[in-house]
């Protein structure tokens, strides 16, 4: 079956964008194919700073055609409804139409027989459609033909497209189709500056080949690997490792058509500057790799860049043009971190500090300063909570965010927390303190670290509960996909900090420290979705959170994912699932029954009315198991609680089993139900078990 080769050639397109635009000309195209019948083999995408390409195989040659019955209105029906069933459907005259006999009445049927078309014109419809309603982030109008209604936009000008169609075994048709005066052919062009010259292509293969042969690599993932692999070799042979970063990796291929990987280098002087200054400055400015001694783990005096051509110098020039630029971003970075730490040698804490009353953190809970202040007050009511000395904690809680006002953070904001350990400790402070300058901040991801050390671990959750109970207080909730103040991953990562750490934490009681008035019960609602994400993520069941966190004053995070796993666990067993069924048994005979009495069945039963020996087994497997079921949670002993619920389960399969409830004796009947509500009473001392799916 024919394949289709797609490539639109513009000039260059931000390395941001290339992935996403990628994706979007694959899902386009194909999805559109699809919806016309033309049910494709395979497709993939490609992307270059210059061009996006697309290929997809085993494409039908035409549509199928379409046959299809239409009903249409009863015999004898209006004249405008008969009027729009012929319009409808295209037929001239009723005498064109079917007659179904129906017992309702006979009514009219038309048949539609629709031929497919040549693939290759439905997809001349397709393209100019896609190219003009792609969705770019930003996009631009160029030339004589921008000022003109319906002008083309793209991310920047569309210098030319290719549009090929046919099958492996025969020459490719050209896609016939303009848009805004480009016509489809089958011209390209190689690299900008070392093989510019027109190219003409036929098929996908034959487009790859000729692309390499003028000095671009067409596929990312292969860019990729060509500069990772180079780049390694180049530290290796000078005795160093790459210090890999993914993100640097995606961008810099995407920048680049011929990737040439090279190797600079900067003046040891330089090497005083903390080695995260160091690469962040290189990182950020030329787009480079660093290298690190393999012996030590501190950076080397090196960078490794990435060029877009093979110079006649071997590159020397394109090195020292680089050198140049980055031992003048270095010597700014030097002189930012050197004026920073004699500023905090020279200043208090107090004094570091006293230009966050003039900074807004939000319009409604204030200056920084008193965030910090609302902070370090939490962090030192929750020492004791983590076991960490609370002189510690204050000073930690104090120094934790003075580093926004440095040089080197106003440079590089993704340094804040980890500058202010470096200056705290250049000033003297005790390790834990400066350590959570860093620590607090962590854990900002589900791969990050969890911060070990107890007074990090104060501050970091005084900072994500200071935020949440702020923002919560100012009703700025988390809607739908948006969350502009990250309160999910801060509330993910009070419960990771909380878990990891095997820490109790009643939440409520924290949330009421809170200087201001909130709803806490709703942010505990929040706390138990997160919680929900995290366990689930984990391969736990989010039903099992919903059950926990329903009894009253289930608020100890380390508590209810404690919970969570034994009930997980017991519900695993034939015990476990056959007590869900007799108590879910139990609630939906309850709720019947109380709908139709209209009160509830509540009250220890008589044991004066037992008649049957299941009843009396039943009463006292329920009176037995409370107790050791609750003597087991008070000790924190879940696993040995579940032991104790499994007790249950013969009594309840024996009670439903020889027991009619609904006696003709309503005292009786009455005293049954109370008894069936002592079994979903009795299993509420693990878990709310009408929360429990089946």
């Amino acid at each position: 079956m024919p394949d289709l080769l797609l490539e639109l050639f513009s000039e260059e397109i931000p390395a941001r964008m290339q992935a996403k635009a990628a994706e979007d000309l694959r899902r386009m195209v194909t999805d559109k194919l699809v919806a016309e019948g033309l049910v494709y083999e395979g497709a993939k995408a490609f992307v270059t700073p210059r061009r996006l390409a697309l290929t997809v195989h085993g494409i039908p040659a035409r549509q199928p055609d379409l046959k299809q019955e239409r009903k249409g209105p009863k015999m004898g029906a209006p004249d405008a409804a008969v009027q729009g069933f012929l319009k409808a459907t295209g037929l001239k005259s009723l005498d064109e139409a079917k007659i179904q006999r129906d017992p309702k009445g006979d009514f009219y049927i038309a048949l539609i027989e629709k031929p497919g078309r040549p693939a290759i014109d439905v997809i001349a419809e397709i393209i100019p459609l896609i190219i003009r309603t792609f969705p770019w982030p930003k996009q631009m109008r160029w030339g004589e033909r921008s000022a003109k209604n319906g002008a083309l936009t793209w991310v920047r000008p569309l210098h030319s497209i290719i549009a090929t169609f046919g099958p492996e075994t025969e020459e490719p048709e050209i896609v016939k189709f303009d848009v805004a005066g480009i016509e489809a052919g089958q011209t390209t062009y190689g690299h900008r500056f070392m093989a510019p010259a027109a190219i003409e292509v036929r098929r996908f293969d034959d487009y790859v080949s000729k692309l390499e042969a003028a000095k671009v690599v067409l596929d990312p993932e292969r860019r990729k690997d060509i500069i990772l692999t180079e780049a390694k070799n180049l530290a290796f042979a000078q005795g160093f490792e790459l210090v890999e970063d993914q993100v640097l990796l995606d961008e810099v291929a995407g920048l680049v058509e011929w990737p040439v990987v090279l190797m600079g280098s900067f003046d040891q002087e330089f090497l005083s500057i903390p080695g995260e200054v160091i690469r962040a400055t290189i990182r950020n400015n030329q787009k480079c790799f660093v290298a690190r001694d393999p012996k030590t783990g501190k950076l080397a005096n090196k960078f490794i860049l990435t060029a877009n051509i093979e110079a006649s110098d071997g590159g020397k020039a394109i090195v020292a043009g680089n050198e140049r630029v980055i031992r003048a971003r270095l010597s700014d970075a030097k002189f930012f971190y050197e004026s920073d730490l004699k500023n905090w040698k020279d200043k208090s804490p107090e004094d570091l500090l006293k230009k966050f009353d003039q900074i807004v953190f939000h319009e409604k809970l204030g200056t920084q300063a008193e965030r910090i202040e609302r902070i370090t007050r939490l962090a030192v009511e929750l020492a004791p909570l983590v076991k960490a000395d609370p002189k510690k904690v204050e000073a930690a809680a104090k120094l934790a965010k003075a580093d926004l006002l440095t040089e080197v953070v106003g440079e590089f904001p993704e340094l804040q927390g980890l500058m202010g350990k470096y200056y705290a400790l250049a000033q003297g402070a005790d390790a834990s303190v400066a350590a959570a300058s860093e620590d607090h901040y962590k854990p900002q991801g589900p791969a990050d670290r969890v911060p070990t050390d107890p007074v990090s671990i104060a501050v970091a959750l005084a900072d994500k509960i200071d935020t949440l109970v702020g923002f919560w207080a100012i009703d700025e909730k988390p809607t739908g996909s948006k969350d502009p103040y990250a309160l999910r991953r801060a509330a993910l990562g009070v419960i990771r900090l909380v878990a990891d750490n095997g820490i109790r934490l009643p939440l409520l009681s924290v949330f009421a420290k809170a200087t201001k008035p909130h709803d806490g019960n709703d942010l505990l609602a929040f706390f138990a979705d997160r919680l929900k994400v995290q366990l689930r993520d984990q391969g736990a069941r989010h039903d099992l959170v919903d059950a926990v966190f329903a009894l009253e004053g289930q608020d100890d995070l380390l508590m209810v994912v404690r919970r969570v796993e034994a009930l997980g666990k017991f519900l695993d067993s034939d015990d476990g699932k056959n007590l869900l069924a007799g108590t879910k048994r139990a609630a939906n005979i309850l709720r019947i029954e109380e709908k139709k009495d209209g009160k509830a069945f509540t009250g220890a039963p008589d044991a004066k009315l037992y008649q049957l020996d299941e009843e009396k087994t039943l009463a006292s497997a329920i009176a037995q198991v409370k107790t050791d079921a609750s003597a087991a949670v008070a000790r924190e002993d879940f696993a040995s609680a579940m032991t104790a619920m499994a007790k249950l389960r013969p009594a309840v399969d024996a009670f439903f089993d020889k027991v009619k409830v609904n006696d003709d004796d309503k005292a009786v009947r009455e005293n049954r139900l109370k008894l069936l509500n002592e079994i979903r009473e009795a299993t509420r001392a693990v878990a709310d078990f009408s929360k429990i799916q089946d």
